[in-house]
């Protein structure tokens, strides 16, 4: 199987093909059809077609790579949200093909990337991209299936692999990370994957394992020089940051000691690091509330913007030490006149305690006054609304967060505002059978 240069030219190919056909003494489209099956494309005009979007758009060009059609349909959204939002950079592809800030704009945007004059164009490819041919297409199920073999395979044939962008422009680096299989970033490394680079939202392979909770992922990116001080979907969103505002205390920890950037409030109540948080504290300390542009780690989060207000990030910060389980953080932010009921985003102090089961969080937060059957937001506007923390507890089957909120008095009738469904009702929907056993007992 011969190899497909980073750069294909369409005039080499068809001197190749015109070569072979008198070579061997077949007709062109002979010779033409085995040039495209030995790059394993079903056809010489797929592989020319593939060719010709890959030379006139480049390295900017972001390849198919999912089989659904929703899946772009939910891209354009999610971009025309980001724009509408003025998340920084999100309006830059409408005005590069002059499309409108509409849903048909956003379609149009996303098929103009793809290397599509028309989202039906788009459309069409995806409705045929398995049977394709396409490299970028064929390296992406081998990483979903965890075909280390195939990859390699695929890299070495096809070496524009390792630079090619695929879909909001992310990589395979960045999509191995999301397999949790480290065998897989050790090939795209070993082939010179860079570490460094992000996606269209600056999201990092290094912001990947963060995101995941993968310890031994970040140690093989940290060693590979992958760069720890990068922000992502808004000012302030480090790896670091990504990882606390999930709870993830181990992938937290393993970046810590690299960086500790952005040295804010909520970064410090997170950690746990009670000598930054006493510092920052104090009346008035600028970098307190500074670098709090990273909210959502993805579009399914609403639009939210930090105020220049001291007692926001307080109250913010609370729920960044419960979710990482930071009990002496949350007194001494208690103390100092955070509001334990707070739901700042998406979220009170017991709420995200709860979702993320930090018993000793949900203890702590209870002694000091917080309600147990507050109902409040949580995660998207589609999903929480109106929940309390055992919807939460129930939600992600977390047993001995249940046991602990029902012992101090929480409802197991409470309905949520948007399904009007009790925590047995969640435990059930979200298959978590233990946890929908043990409400049932209670």
């Amino acid at each position: 199987m011969g190899t497909l240069p980073a750069k294909p030219s369409l005039d080499q190919l068809r001197k190749r093909a015109k070569d072979l056909a008198r070579a061997e003494g077949v007709k062109l489209f002979e010779a033409q059809f085995r040039i495209a099956r030995d790059h394993g494309f079903p056809s010489w005009p797929k592989l020319q077609a593939y060719v010709r979007r890959v030379t006139e758009h480049g390295e900017n060009l972001q390849h198919p790579y999912h089989q659904d059609v929703h899946y772009y349909a939910e891209r354009a959204l999610g971009l025309l949200a980001s724009a509408e939002d003025e998340t920084p950079g999100a309006r830059e592809p409408f005005e590069r093909w002059g499309q409108p800030l509409t849903r048909d704009g956003a379609r149009a945007v996303v098929a103009r990337e793809h290397g599509f004059v028309s989202w039906q164009g788009l459309r069409t490819h995806i409705k045929s991209l398995v049977d394709s041919g396409e490299p970028f297409a064929r390296a992406y199920r081998a990483v979903e299936a965890r075909d280390v073999e195939d990859l390699a395979r695929l890299l070495e044939e096809f070496p524009g692999l390792i630079t090619a962008r695929g879909t909001n422009g992310n990589d395979l680096l960045g999509m191995a990370g999301a397999t949790c299989d480290e065998r897989l970033t050790r090939v795209l490394l070993d082939h010179g994957a860079d570490p460094a680079r992000g996606n269209v939202h600056g999201w990092t392979p290094l912001h990947q394992a963060a995101y995941s909770n993968l310890p031994l992922l970040l140690d093989m990116l940290l060693d590979a020089g992958a760069p720890v001080d990068v922000s992502a979907r808004g000012d302030g969103g480090t790896p670091l940051v990504v990882a606390l505002f999930w709870g993830h205390r181990e992938a937290a920890e393993k970046l810590a000691p690299h960086s500790r950037a952005p040295g804010n409030l909520r970064v410090a109540a997170g950690l746990g690091d009670a000598g930054l948080l006493d510092e920052l504290l104090r009346p008035g300390h600028p970098a307190a509330g500074a670098h709090r542009g990273f909210y959502r780690p993805h579009s399914g989060f609403p639009a939210w913007h930090p105020e220049d207000d001291p007692a926001e990030a307080k109250n913010e910060a609370l729920a960044w030490a419960a979710r990482n389980d930071r009990a002496e953080a949350l007194r001494t932010l208690v103390a100092r006149g955070a509001e334990v009921d707070a739901d700042v985003y998406r979220g009170t102090a017991l709420a995200w305690a709860a979702a993320t089961g930090r018993v000793t969080a949900i203890r702590t937060l209870l002694d000091l006054g917080a309600a147990v059957n507050h109902a409040g937001t949580f995660g998207g506007p589609n999903h929480g609304e109106g929940v309390t923390a055992l919807h939460l507890a129930a939600q992600s089957g977390h047993l001995d967060a249940i046991r602990v909120l029902v012992e101090n008095g929480a409802d197991l009738d409470a309905q949520d505002g948007i399904f009007h469904s009790t925590p047995e009702k969640w435990a059930d929907v979200c298959e978590q059978p233990a946890a929908g056993d043990l409400l049932r007992t209670l």
